[in-house]
């Protein structure tokens, strides 16, 4: 059965930029620094991919911000993505609203099954997925990892781990949870994120760039969704950890039994 499959492709901080917060506490300086696509929802495409290698469909493609975030949606197309959904909305978002927005995104397409990555790296607040589920009513699978079979590895690279049952109803999620893993049986339409294991996501090819470049991503701005966009979580200021102080030598074991229990007293 084919699949229709809405994944998110939301533009993060990249982590190997230095980040640094402004004087006033306000956000972070984002002069200088560089974006990409979060690393779980690279995942998440990526498996929505291998999904519709193996039966077929259409993956679209969701992202929410300026005009900037297109970039993201246009890697996401390159990766094999089929089009776009720009939501133009600037300013903060917390999970409550761009679950809020998904939501209408969900009803418009009809999407058999939504993948989202398990969070993002900026904010890593792991509530987005969750949300979306309650608010649709459907079955979710959250942390979607895979165990690796006898398969070659080949093979494995080519094969989804998420499962889908002959008919096309139903879908087999493995998901991690403290101490190992379980495996839970949903009824499609769904709600999926993924975790680090899952799959490798793919490089983009050449073609593919090319062909993105091509193919459609339709623009909607935010506030004609009838999405209240106030953010419920305010974030009043940001500080830098405190800086780590150098190490100090000592002449022998005695001395540093001596700094352990008097001074750390953590013996």
């Amino acid at each position: 059965m084919a699949l229709k499959i809405l994944v998110t492709a939301k533009r993060v901080e990249d982590p190997e930029s230095k980040i640094r917060v402004k004087p006033d506490g306000s956000g972070i300086v984002t002069e200088g620094v560089n974006y990409k696509l979060n690393p779980f929802d690279e995942i998440a495409i990526e498996e929505a991919l291998r999904l519709k290698e193996k039966h077929g469909g259409e993956i679209v493609v969701a992202s929410i911000g300026g005009d900037r975030s297109m970039t993201e949606i246009r890697a996401a197309l390159a990766m094999g993505a089929d089009r776009g959904l720009l939501v133009k909305h600037e300013g903060p978002m917390d999970p409550a609203v761009v679950s809020a927005i998904l939501a209408k995104l969900v009803e418009r397409e009809k999407p058999d099954l939504i993948v989202l990555g398990k969070q993002a790296i900026d904010g890593d607040q792991n509530q987005t997925g969750q949300y979306l589920a309650e608010l649709l009513g459907l079955g979710q699978a959250t942390f979607a990892s895979k165990v690796e079979s006898l398969e070659s590895e080949a093979e494995q690279k080519r094969q989804p781990g998420l499962l889908l049952s002959a008919d096309g109803k139903k879908l087999t999620v493995l998901r991690e949870v403290d101490g190992g893993v379980e495996s839970l049986e949903l009824s499609l339409p769904a709600v999926v994120t993924t975790d680090l294991r899952l799959n490798k996501p793919r490089f983009a090819s050449l073609p593919g760039i090319m062909k993105a470049k091509k193919k459609e991503v339709k623009e909607i701005p935010a506030k004609d969704l009838g999405v209240d966009l106030a953010p419920r979580v305010l974030v009043k200021k940001l500080s830098e950890p405190p800086r780590r102080k150098g190490g100090v030598k000592v002449a022998d074991v005695d001395e540093l039994w001596g700094k352990l229990h008097g001074e750390a007293k953590v013996l």
